[in-house]
């Protein structure tokens, strides 16, 4: 069987399963594997970075296949299983098939194929991933925004809300229509680096050229005389920019690591303004275009007119509402289809996308009752408790904060707090506000620090 009728069996099979079909990244791969090629020249067919392809794509195209097929796929044996798989179907002798449909909503997962078992939910939902719940609304404003010259996205959110997961989805549809992407996570940054402005720009700059596989060429452009700020500048508009053919989307996440660096942010967040004002003026900077993710947990002062976080299009994550959590249960293989279910665990937290991930994973495998989880939720012992641990931690190291968390959770109506502790408590995900005035986001929170000695005190 040719490596195109396959794919389109392998397609037909992921639709059935209520997964997406093949992305072109992922079609480029499975050529690629098919033609013993390394991620390398498939990166340079297809436009992509080899990091973007090996790191990203990659892994999440082997979960789905091993999910699909039943058996544990990588790179080696892809090929091998895929045409396996094509015989065992042409013979009607696959033998996930030989189970009825309702097969695995009438079983514990204990007898389920560990391969085809969902991960537990920590960190960003890979892609192609069937436990993503979608804001098609949303994606189809950032998918317009990004085709835009000069366009920049600022996405924020408190952690643990989606960021990351909606930010490699904004890539890949990027990558699909052709442009070229950089990527660049600033918790992974050394602090030596951090803590010099003109280190730090450097560094950026030879992320993003390795990123577009092209020649370091950073000491030919940097000029002491001119500054580190103009030479950065001026190795992005005359270099990289000027050696590319299509547009450039250059992501940032969890910007916010750089505010405890003053000396850093006070240079390097007025030149991503300054970029997106260039756009204006020269056409050459209409090829880039600029997400910023931040979950702005700690406050930091800008003048207007040099922050980038008051330009551009601002994007808000929803949480989840009440269809959305039934439409998660669902692909868990949970029977919530009165709602009730959905209705208890969202009375505790609300429409927090990983707390009720997280709470649908444990119980989808019965490792717990609905019951128990709620009881157990705002303790220490509870299936949030690193969660809880994390925010606490952070409250101790800001008494202040403790203090203004300590009035909204005793009193009996909306409080007015300070607005730079508010601005944080908000960012940190536990108050909502309605105008300036603060309740507590979820009973969740209620629960667990209502009872810490901590904010009695």
């Amino acid at each position: 069987m040719n490596l195109d009728s396959l794919l389109e069996i392998v397609n037909s099979k992921l639709l059935t399963m209520q997964s997406r079909p093949l992305s072109w990244a992922e079609r480029l791969i499975l050529r690629g594997i098919w033609d013993d090629c390394t991620y390398n020249q498939m990166a340079q067919e297809g436009g992509y970075s080899p990091g973007y392809l090996s790191n990203v794509v990659a892994p999440e195209l082997c979960q789905r296949l091993s999910m699909l097929i039943d058996r544990r796929v990588n790179k080696r044996n892809c090929r091998g299983l895929l045409e396996q798989y094509a015989a065992c179907l042409n013979t009607e002798k696959l033998p996930s098939e030989q189970f009825p449909a309702n097969f695995y909503s009438n079983v514990s997962y204990s007898h389920v194929s560990q391969d085809m078992l969902p991960c537990f939910p920590s960190g960003s939902v890979p892609l192609g991933s069937p436990f993503y719940i979608e804001d098609s609304a949303l994606k189809a404003i950032i998918r317009e925004e990004i085709t835009k010259g000069g366009a920049l996205v600022r996405i924020r959110a408190p952690r643990e809300n989606g960021k990351t997961s909606l930010l490699l989805r904004i890539l890949d549809y990027a990558n699909s229509i052709n442009y070229r992407t950089a990527s660049l996570n600033l918790e992974q940054v050394d602090s030596t680096i951090l803590s010099e402005p003109n280190r730090f720009l450097r560094w950026l700059c030879a992320n993003v050229t390795r990123q577009l596989q092209l020649q370091s060429n950073l000491d030919e452009y940097w000029d002491e005389d001119l500054g580190a700020k103009v030479s950065c500048t001026l190795y992005f508009q005359d270099y990289l920019l000027e050696h590319i053919n299509s547009p450039l989307v250059l992501a940032l996440d969890e910007v916010n690591q750089i505010f405890e660096y003053p000396g850093v942010a006070k240079d390097f967040l007025p030149l991503l303004r300054s970029w997106y004002e260039e756009a204006k003026r020269l056409p050459i900077w209409q090829k880039l275009r600029l997400i910023v993710v931040k979950s702005t947990e700690i406050y930091v002062p800008l003048q207007l007119n040099q922050s980038p976080f008051n330009v551009g299009l601002p994007v808000v994550l929803n949480e989840f509402n009440l269809q959305q959590v039934q439409q998660l249960a669902q692909r868990y293989r949970l029977n919530w289809n009165s709602g009730q279910e959905a209705k208890l665990l969202m009375a505790m937290v609300g429409g927090h996308p990983s707390l009720i991930h997280t709470a649908i994973y444990h119980l989808s495998r019965g490792e717990i009752t609905l019951a128990q989880l709620l009881e157990t939720a705002p303790t220490s012992t509870g299936i949030y408790c690193h969660h809880l641990q994390r925010l606490w931690a952070t409250l101790q190291e800001q008494p202040n904060l403790a203090i203004a968390l300590s009035q909204v959770i005793n009193a009996s109506q909306p409080v007015q707090l300070e607005p730079i502790l508010a601005y944080k408590l908000k960012s940190m995900g536990l108050i909502k506000l309605d105008g300036n005035k603060a309740t507590l986001s979820y009973q969740l929170y209620q629960n667990y620090f209502n009872n810490c000695v901590y904010l009695a005190s």
